[in-house]
């Protein structure tokens, strides 16, 4: 086999971000991801990220802000009908500029590579790491709960679990895409029936037991900006996800049309499965039980209207988890290989292996950061800091969005929103920043600073890189292409 210079192998080529260009590259016969992901794929992906540990996580903190059942209800409602909007101009973005990595390409296009890499920057050592984390500890909590009924599970074997079921998935997306979304859509699958069931349940409580726990719904409905805002936090923290399909748009299959039919299908049927959730929740439950459940209240539920068969509801928000770490671990590592591909990670995070198209390196890569987290005892208390950082970058593209109207007004735009709604999205979310920065300043401050800390090392490491470091990176880069078996993006031959 012929030889090419490590050099010129493995040198990241000329930065794609900001250059106007929007048209998919034909292929060059070398090697590239696949794309393997039809339209039922796509609503598996966004459906299953969704749908995890958030609808069991917030209800407690939604209802606790929102001070009412009916309240809390509204506010699940029109956090999904925000999160719809949001996800109508990811779909106008993602058929613009048909490149993978959501936030962090159309940030780059929009203003530059500077504001790019500060996403990435945090992305990369908080947001998806973190978020992968807490999900693997959640369904580490839950598959292990039925086994200390008593009390919670041991701390040591909860990290061991969650670290397993990290590094199992890893390994899965590693080995071959048509496993992963098998997964993806069986769980997904499987978790719209548990809901359903649970659903169900309730429904026979209403009529069965009683109807008090529903009467009488607006009963405490607060009125104050801040806690309406922190409440509609909550709401969307579990509606994180929906941007993910746009990580992954090179490997979807004709993507002009199913991005957005995706988008259509997934994002009323989420909607639709928490409003319902919800209620059941309510109709069983106390106001007083749900609050004091917390993070639990799935599994006070269970106790309440399950009895010797409780311990399903464990198992459930086991399965929810499981299917959404499978589908974050698939779409997030697609953004760390562009942003290696476009220079701001080291090129060996974009390579990919020669046997199975599969991105190797930033998959392990991202595990190991995961598996840190997964031994710091403190790493949910991370999301106060980091949910208004994301809604900030979240913020950023939908601007750009009208910002590439203006400055870009005769690019192809296979899809095109009426500017109502990003204006009304930027309105909307610009609020509940501005009121969540009265009512938690320092968690919100410390987001900015972590945002803050990565100016620097943009200047030194991506800017103006020393030679020293150009040249480690270059040897690191040539050890993982020959240990992986990798090559980069179009290449033919190492």
């Amino acid at each position: 086999m012929a030889k090419v210079s490590a050099t010129e192998t493995l040198t990241p080529k000329v930065m794609d971000i900001g250059d106007g260009e929007h048209n998919e590259a034909e292929p060059s016969g070398g090697v590239r991801l696949k794309k393997g992901l039809s339209l039922v794929n796509g609503v598996a992906i966004i459906v299953g990220i969704i749908v995890g540990s958030g609808i069991f996580v917030s209800p407690s903190n939604a209802l606790k802000n929102a001070g009412s059942k009916g309240m809390a209800l509204i506010v699940w409602v029109l956090s999904g009908l925000l999160s719809m909007i949001g996800a109508l101009c990811y779909a106008e973005l993602g058929t613009m500029i048909p490149k993978s990595g959501g936030d962090y390409a159309y940030i780059g296009e929009a203003f530059g590579p500077l504001p790019a890499f500060l996403y990435l920057w945090v992305a990369l050592f908080v947001l998806v790491p973190t978020g992968n984390a807490i999900t693997a500890l959640i369904f580490a909590t839950n598959i292990l709960q039925p086994f200390w009924p008593a009390c919670e599970p041991p701390v040591d074997a909860v990290i061991l679990v969650a670290a397993v079921l990290t590094c199992f998935l890893t390994a899965l997306n590693c080995y071959n895409v048509k496993w992963v979304t098998r997964v993806q859509d069986s769980f997904t699958a499987a978790k719209m029936l548990a809901l359903v069931v649970m659903f169900g349940a309730s429904i026979w409580y209403l009529f069965a037991e009683s109807t008090n726990n529903v009467q009488s719904m607006m009963e405490g409905t607060v009125t104050k900006p801040g806690d309406i805002a922190a409440a509609f936090y909550h709401g969307l923290f579990s509606y994180s996800g929906w941007n993910y399909l746009n990580f992954v748009t090179e490997e979807l299959k004709d993507p002009y049309r199913n991005l957005p039919r995706a988008i259509c299908i997934s994002m009323p049927v989420v909607t639709i499965v928490y409003a319902l959730t919800n209620f059941a929740l309510f109709v069983v439950l106390t106001k007083e039980q749900i609050i004091a459940s917390g993070a639990a209240v799935a599994v006070t539920f269970g106790d309440q209207i399950l009895g010797m068969f409780s311990w399903i509801m464990p198992l459930f928000v086991a399965l929810c988890t499981f299917g959404s770490l499978n589908g974050a671990i698939y779409a997030s590592s697609r953004l760390f290989f562009v942003g290696a591909r476009n220079g701001h990670l080291p090129l060996a995070i974009a390579l990919i292996d020669v046997r199975r198209l599969t991105p190797v390196p930033s998959l392990i890569f991202m595990c190991l950061v995961t598996l840190l987290l997964l031994l710091t005892r403190s790493v949910e208390s991370l999301v106060l800091y980091v949910t208004s950082v994301e809604a900030i970058f979240i913020i950023c593209s939908v601007a750009g969005l009208l910002w590439l109207r203006h400055t870009q007004p005769n690019v192809t735009r296979p899809i095109r929103v009426n500017l109502l709604f990003p204006i009304s999205f930027l309105v909307l979310c610009t609020t509940l920043v501005i009121c969540s920065c009265f009512k938690s300043p320092v968690e919100v401050g410390i987001g900015i600073g972590m945002i803050a800390a990565g100016i620097p090392v943009y200047f030194i490491c991506v800017r103006h890189t020393p030679r020293w470091l150009q040249s480690a990176c270059n040897s690191f880069n040539i050890v993982c292409s020959k240990m992986f078996l990798c090559l980069p993006e179009d290449s033919k031959e190492l």
